[in-house]
């Protein structure tokens, strides 16, 4: 009894956040919407304490819980901390905008917790089955925060686009876990793994792991499985988007690495080329589509499918520098999404929030602090060097170069320079083009404060000893305990 408490405990963070958003409803659906306050900072505190329960249960070892289907490890760990902080922050962030769109409403930080929960689950999954759960279960909350807005029929849009295609994603990744299950007799990673070691390249298992890695990178909007991902992101409401952007993205990379890491590390020369050519896809379509765009929202869609795809090159590398990399980069892509939304939502005048990019020009003179912190995030989110951005791109480049990908590292830096086009446009806009109506100032200090807080993180030249380098030593510890 004594050893299942103890390995119980490894669950906490869990239990709390389940437990914590039965609480939140419950206490919202008996005060009402006069209570939207109190729960988005009750839940915000939920969310601080799973943070800190996930940094201090860590097993040294790892350890394994209900028959083996969730793993508690380092790697886990290093993602859950960072959904639970991105949670965190979308929570803090739409203070100002629900308030001023008359969305207040209690729902919005329940769900926030829920697909929290979901998210975490993703980060333990270690069996077929738990993965799924993990998958829908945030999913299903997200469905609904993308048509948050029941008034706008641009958020009603995307939740259903959201959700239809969802759905279709979730199909096409049952279809390959039950092929996989079929063909090894086991929805258990390591049986899985044994299995695949045992009989090598059976052709059922490898049409079963395409349809898993087609489902999974819908999850991440890897192209060509990203269509939803600019519609939702410009029909969401902003700090929904924000959301949408950074913890599932996390959420949804950790799940990829363990899924193909863990159960197939013995027939990776046949996943290698299908993860190759998902990346190369979603750098370029990122890269490309991006020109044209005119809504910030909708750049930061495709951005956002270019940035998965560079992160994949560490998961083709398929070694434990690869999946190091893959951890360092998307926590870097998460610091910078998050700085880049919280200046989404300072981009406010008496009409209301604006989405135009061109509503930028002239930024760097009518609000100064605002116009250098956009331009160091876009910097960083190009890959300029001497930013956080450019050492997430390069740990990747080398996992690839060290697994002998040498050609995918050189056409992922080639795309990098095409992409750098569209991020330093928008900084030519803030800086040289004559000034827009100015946006109104002090009415969200905590938006201000998430925007240099992340600007300031992303710039190593000021926190290289403390972020940096605490961050590579993590993901190096994370990624050693898949393998």
């Amino acid at each position: 009894m004594t050893d299942i408490m103890n390995g119980f405990s490894y669950a906490i963070p869990e239990v709390m956040l389940a437990v914590g958003a039965m609480a939140l409803l419950i206490a919202g659906v008996f005060f009402g919407d006069k209570s939207a306050k109190p729960i988005s900072l009750a839940a915000v505190l939920l969310l601080a304490a799973a943070l800190l329960a996930a940094l201090f249960i860590e097993p040294k070892q790892g350890a394994s819980l209900f028959g083996g289907a969730f793993r508690a490890d380092a790697f886990a760990t290093f993602a859950k901390i960072i959904i639970y902080a991105a949670g965190a922050f979308a929570i803090l962030m739409s203070d100002r905008y629900l308030a001023g769109e008359k969305l207040g409403r209690f729902e919005y930080p329940v769900l926030i917790v829920l697909a929290t929960f979901g998210m975490s689950l993703m980060a333990s999954a270690n069996d077929l089955i738990s993965l799924y759960m993990g998958i829908e279960t945030h999913s299903l909350a997200l469905y609904i925060l993308a048509a948050f807005n029941r008034d706008s029929r641009r958020s009603t849009e995307a939740g259903l686009k959201y959700f239809v295609l969802g759905a279709l994603s979730s199909g096409m990744l049952l279809y390959g876990a039950s092929l996989i299950y079929g063909f090894a007799g086991s929805t258990s990673f390591q049986e899985i793994a044994r299995v695949a070691s045992a009989s090598g390249a059976d052709a059922g298992l490898i049409v079963g792991l395409v349809f898993l890695i087609s489902g999974l990178a819908f999850k991440v909007s890897a192209a060509p499985f990203h269509m939803w991902a600019p519609d939702v992101y410009e029909g969401a409401p902003t700090p929904v988007t924000a959301f949408f952007a950074s913890a599932p993205k996390i959420a949804g990379m950790a799940l990829f690495v363990r899924a193909l890491v863990a159960p197939f590390p013995d027939i990776i020369d046949q996943w290698r080329p299908v993860i190759a050519a998902i990346a190369i896809a979603s750098m370029l379509i990122g890269a490309f589509s991006a020109i044209a765009q005119t809504n910030i929202k909708r750049l930061m869609a495709y951005s956002s499918i270019g940035h998965m795809g560079y992160a994949l090159i560490g998961l083709a590398a398929g070694t434990k520098e690869g999946v190091s990399a893959v951890l360092i980069y998307m926590a870097i892509y998460v610091v910078m999404t998050i700085g880049t939304f919280a200046c989404i939502l300072l981009m406010r005048r008496r009409g209301g929030l604006t989405e135009n990019i061109s509503d930028l020009a002239g930024l760097s003179r009518t609000n100064g602090p605002m116009g250098l912190v956009v331009t160091i995030l876009f910097f960083s989110l190009a890959g300029v060097p001497v930013t956080a951005g450019f050492f997430g791109k390069w740990f990747v480049f080398v996992a690839a170069v060290n697994a002998h990908m040498v050609w995918l590292a050189v056409v992922g830096a080639v795309i990098s320079v095409i992409s750098a086009y569209y991020y330093l446009r928008v900084v030519w806009i803030m800086w040289f083009n004559d000034p827009a109506p100015a946006f109104e100032r002090g009415t969200a200090p905590a938006l201000g404060f998430t925007a240099a807080l992340c600007a300031v993180l992303i710039f190593p030249i000021l926190v290289m000893p403390p972020f940096i380098g605490a961050l590579i030593v993590a993901a190096q510890n994370a990624a050693a305990a898949l393998f």
